[in-house]
């Protein structure tokens, strides 16, 4: 066989036309959504007076193992799809490693990373139910980029509440938002009850994404005309994100290269969901088996140690209960560069898959994890952000565990974005100025004794 070329390109006419909905395949569901004052199953009236209806059809729907993308959303993923799948040949020869490496790069669009899958999404069917705007929480800002881009594409106003740490080490991210149109608060903030509420509570706070999306959520319900967005976490965005898998399994079928290990950043789980989906399914289904590796910061670990159990998906109080890995809905994260991997919980879908033994995780220090992003900038010629980086660590450690045993491995990790409008974290890093804070179990300890009682 001759050389697997640098990048495998898909053709446009093989972009994936249906979503995969992992949900369908798995024999334990995700717990559902729980009303805050009634511990009730949230119905789907209930859950319309957030989300956009055919959202929450999409929410709610655990048996539809695809669901059909509209043209009209492929026609916007065709600007900047199918994405590459690239042989890291540099890098494995930096390492001096027997194993295969490929990356998914979601970089290539100017949000910078795979956000722009699920945005494009969320805009187009609050278009489609007349909504006047949107409203939406950001960590490092993609989030709020690729929210800003595909709803200046629809016409429709977006309101973004940006961590504030991040509102104040990424300006040009901010600005981005804004030449889309959007508008951009540093979060938490006055403009909200909940807000002044945690200003109260917590002055000096630099916010988190707990925090972000309570202010997010009341704008919403408060405002006529608009609905609530999110950009992680919820089974809507990662059946979203699972073009990313389908696309990523087509372009290894085409070179006929089988993956054995799958890794993947994982902070609230939408691009660690949309990469492994089609391979999860598979191993669901008894057709094959992966070792699928989820990568989250020391800083925010709540796959590695935090608690499965119901917990708000908001500091404010004001959101559904989720059963999820968590640190607790007030865990407010120190202000360190780990970017949008800074949430307090897990996806409910993953947390199930994770709780059932059917993938594992690991969490990285910050300054190791920009150790690796330098290896592979130096490798690859691709500036990743921070959150990909963590998926960079664990892809280059098992690479190495290949190069002591001489086993000869495919590893496909996920390169979630750019790094291009991180350079203050990338200036700290070489500046030796950045630190490895990790919380201690009592810090851990004393949110978890506050999770809500739901039995």
């Amino acid at each position: 066989m001759s050389k697997i070329p640098y990048k495998i390109y898909l053709e446009e006419n093989e972009i994936p036309t249906q979503w995969y909905n992992v949900r369908a395949d798995m024999k334990n569901k995700p717990a559902p959504l729980l009303n805050p004052g009634t511990l009730q199953p949230m119905t789907a009236e209930e859950l319309e007076g957030v989300f956009c209806a055919d959202l929450v059809a999409q929410e709610l729907d655990n048996d539809t193992p695809y669901i059909d993308i509209p043209q009209e959303i492929l026609d916007f993923y065709k600007m900047y799809r199918p994405s590459p799948l690239v042989r890291a040949y540099c890098l494995e020869k930096k390492l001096g490693t027997s194993a295969k490496i490929y990356y998914k790069f979601e970089g290539n669009n100017t949000s910078g990373s795979h956000k722009l899958n699920s945005a494009i999404a969320q805009a187009y069917y609050a278009k489609k139910q007349g909504l006047k705007g949107v409203t939406t929480e950001t960590g490092a800002g993609q989030w709020g980029t690729a929210l800003s881009m595909a709803c200046a594409y629809f016409d429709l106003d977006c309101k973004v509440y940006m961590v504030k740490v991040s509102y104040e080490q990424k300006p040009f991210r901010r600005e981005v938002m804004r030449t889309y149109g959007a508008s951009v608060t540093p979060s938490p903030s006055m403009e909200t009850e909940v807000g002044k509420k945690i200003l109260a509570e917590h002055p000096g706070t630099t916010g988190s994404l707990g925090c972000a999306i309570s202010e997010a959520v009341e704008k919403a319900v408060s405002t006529e005309g608009y609905r609530y967005v999110l950009g992680s976490v919820l089974n809507q965005v990662l059946l979203h994100q699972s073009i990313i898998g389908l696309e990523t399994k087509t372009a290894l079928d085409k070179i006929g290269e089988k993956p054995d290990i799958i890794i993947g950043c994982a902070g609230g789980g939408s691009n660690l969901g949309g990469l492994v989906s089609p391979f999860m399914g598979e191993k669901l289904r008894g057709e094959s088996d992966y070792r699928i590796i989820a990568i989250e910061p020391s800083s925010c670990p709540s796959f590695t140690r935090g608690k499965f159990a119901y917990d708000f998906c908001d500091t404010g109080m004001v959101c559904p209960l989720a059963k999820m890995y968590t640190l607790g809905s007030g865990f407010i994260p120190a202000p360190n560069h780990a970017g949008g991997l800074r949430y307090h919980g897990m996806s409910s879908i993953l947390s199930q898959l994770y709780h059932d033994g059917l993938m594992e995780a690991r969490s990285y220090k910050q300054t190791e994890v920009f150790e690796a992003a330098e290896l592979f900038a130096r490798s690859e010629g691709i500036l990743p952000a921070p959150e990909s980086s963590h998926a960079i660590k664990g892809a280059i450690d098992e690479a190495l565990k290949c190069k002591e045993s001489g086993e000869e491995k495919t590893i496909v990790f996920g390169l979630t974005g750019t790094g291009y409008f991180d350079m203050v974290a990338y200036e700290k890093f070489h500046d030796g100025e950045m630190t490895d804070y990790v919380p201690t179990d009592e810090e851990i300890r004393a949110y978890l004794e506050k999770l809500p009682k739901t039995e």
